[in-house]
């Protein structure tokens, strides 16, 4: 059985960003699966075999500097790569210490993938 291509979780309030994050994920190799909220992320966070998270740092419930530090993420050691429109540095500072990386929105398609690749490597094709 081959092994399966890492999945990456998409995690923005969002739906026209959550969406071009997941397009561009896939379109790159990668499997991934959208969200809309950090809390629906934990309702399935041990059993969806995400490889890495990214996640926007402004969602209307718990924030994403708030799921890089839950207990559910560490204990896992998920690494998260944080993402914001704003240019708040309150928070952005902290984003970039907690995170495994922290890109501001709009985001170039390599950064992104850069950051996914520092993570977890190339993306494994279903041929491999």
């Amino acid at each position: 059985m081959p092994p399966k291509r890492q999945l990456v979780a998409v995690i923005d309030d969002d739906h026209s960003v959550r969406t071009a994050l997941d397009r561009q994920i896939c379109a790159a190799g990668y499997r991934s699966h959208a969200f809309s909220s950090a809390e629906d992320f934990l309702k399935v966070a041990a059993l969806c075999g995400a490889a890495c998270v990214v996640c926007d740092i402004h969602l209307g419930g718990m924030s994403g500097l708030e799921l890089a530090l839950h207990p559910a993420i560490t204990s896992m050691n998920l690494p998260v790569v944080l993402i914001s429109g704003s240019c708040d540095p309150v928070v952005e500072e902290p984003a970039r210490v907690i995170a495994a990386a922290f890109l501001r929105k709009p985001i170039p398609a390599g950064k992104l993938l850069e950051a996914i690749i520092d993570m977890v490597g190339p993306p494994i094709s279903d041929e491999d």
